[in-house]
């Protein structure tokens, strides 16, 4: 025989553990998590998409961030790290007679990619077009990888 740990249900016999059960509801608060994404709430930050797809002379990487403006990133290189920013606010104010209407909106992310030794980081190259900052980081001549050779057996 073996014990196990009773579990005081706060409405007795209606739910059943067979269906649902109570405890672990309220205890793992995980579908509040799930069902509130915001920063206040879960202490998530959004960030966005990335694509990192590596080919024989460079690495390309692509970021989704929608709705900026060019000037609105500062990327930099700072100890081995690609660090790219992103900041923007707008501000409407519309005031009548009898009314003020004001929309604001602000968003703001931040992102650190740690590069790999075989980055030239003095040749990394940015783009932004289409709501897609892309970078291209070329690879030093060392580190690009050499097709394989076949050895003849004798």
């Amino acid at each position: 025989m073996s014990l196990v740990k009773f579990k005081r249900r706060p409405f007795g016999n209606l739910i059943t553990q067979d269906f649902f059960d109570m405890d672990d509801f309220f205890d793992n608060r995980s579908w509040a998590r799930d069902m509130m994404p915001d920063q206040f709430w879960n202490g998530k930050r959004s960030q966005p998409a990335l694509n990192i797809k590596e080919n024989h002379d460079t690495f390309e990487i692509e970021l989704a961030a929608p709705g900026f403006a060019k000037e609105d990133f500062e990327v930099t290189i700072e100890d081995g790290c690609l660090n790219i920013s992103a900041e923007k606010s707008v501000s409407d104010e519309e005031k009548e007679e009898n009314y003020t209407r004001k929309e604001f909106s602000y968003n703001a992310f931040q992102r650190s990619l740690q590069l790999p030794e075989s980055v030239k980081q003095e040749a990394i190259k940015a783009k932004y077009k289409d709501g897609i900052l892309s970078f291209t980081l070329a690879k030093k001549e060392d580190a690009k990888k050499t097709p394989p050779k076949k050895v003849q057996i004798s």
